[in-house]
């Protein structure tokens, strides 16, 4: 009974501001500052979706889909590539090369932010969905080697004995077994990178200038800043831009505890 009452608690916490935007978005700006703030709308109004989807919010949002998709799918090749070699191959210095990656995830984003720019603008990439995906997949592979190498040590030895004798090749072992059987892990790192991806905001900003290639958080500042007043709009604009995520994770949840308890537990 105490487990449910405070599950229940949690949810009244942490869903009511989701519930409260709800409503707003239903609301015109007149009913919002009649002062109809706690209540629900007193006639449904759409006009703050026309506003938001006529606007170039669709823009902003395939960037950041494009963006985020590409990033987690280089991601994904090159961390289950090193974790498969930092878990199942013996070589000099994998210990010390595994440590250097893990070293990146104690590495504070803001301040890599001058070189990864003067990098970017030396290859001529600034301004552009491609400059993001090098930061993205850089900042991306520590968490996802550590998931990755974890899951891979978990998989037997006689596996891949059994298909090296068969006269498998070491990337052959990688892609039809190692890989086939991560799929919890996978799908931990690419939930996890997409919704990091999908809600970055400081690499946007310094790399990015023109507006119709801006992702999705800088579109909601500039949304923000021509709707300052009309704060339905504001709070509709945030509503669409996170539903998909929301939906995604709701969907997704179960595999992201699966595969983040998969590697810490042996069998």
């Amino acid at each position: 009974v105490g487990f449910y009452a405070l599950s229940v608690a949690f949810l009244v916490l942490f869903g009511f501001p989701f519930v409260l935007t709800l409503m707003m978005s239903f609301k015109s700006q007149a009913e919002y500052m009649s002062g109809n703030y706690w209540n629900v709308p007193r006639a449904v109004f759409l006009g703050n979706y026309v506003k938001v989807l006529l606007s170039d919010f669709n823009r902003y949002f395939l960037n950041s889909l494009i963006g985020s998709s590409v990033s987690v799918f280089f991601t994904i090749i090159i961390a289950s590539l090193a974790s498969y070699a930092f878990a199942k191959l013996r070589f000099r210095f994998s210990g010390a090369l595994l440590m250097l990656f893990m070293v990146g995830m104690m590495i504070p984003v803001h301040t890599t932010l001058i070189p990864i720019y003067q990098m970017t603008r030396a290859l001529r990439m600034t301004d552009s969905l491609a400059g993001l995906v090098g930061p993205y997949v850089s900042f991306g592979l520590p968490i996802a080697i550590f998931i990755m190498a974890g899951f891979f040590r978990e998989v037997p030895d006689s596996i891949q004995e059994s298909a090296v004798i068969d006269g498998a090749s070491p990337l052959r072992v990688y892609w039809s077994i190692m890989l086939r059987r991560s799929v919890p892990a996978v799908s931990t790192v690419a939930i996890y990178n997409f919704l990091s991806f999908w809600n970055e905001f400081i690499f946007s900003l310094t790399l990015i200038n023109t507006n119709l290639k801006k992702t999705l958080p800088l579109g909601m500042r500039e949304f923000y800043g021509a709707e300052t007043v009309n704060i339905p709009a504001v709070l509709t604009a945030v509503l669409v831009g996170s539903l998909p995520v929301i939906l995604f994770y709701m969907f997704a949840q179960e595999r992201v505890i699966n595969g983040l308890s998969a590697g810490a537990v042996k069998g």
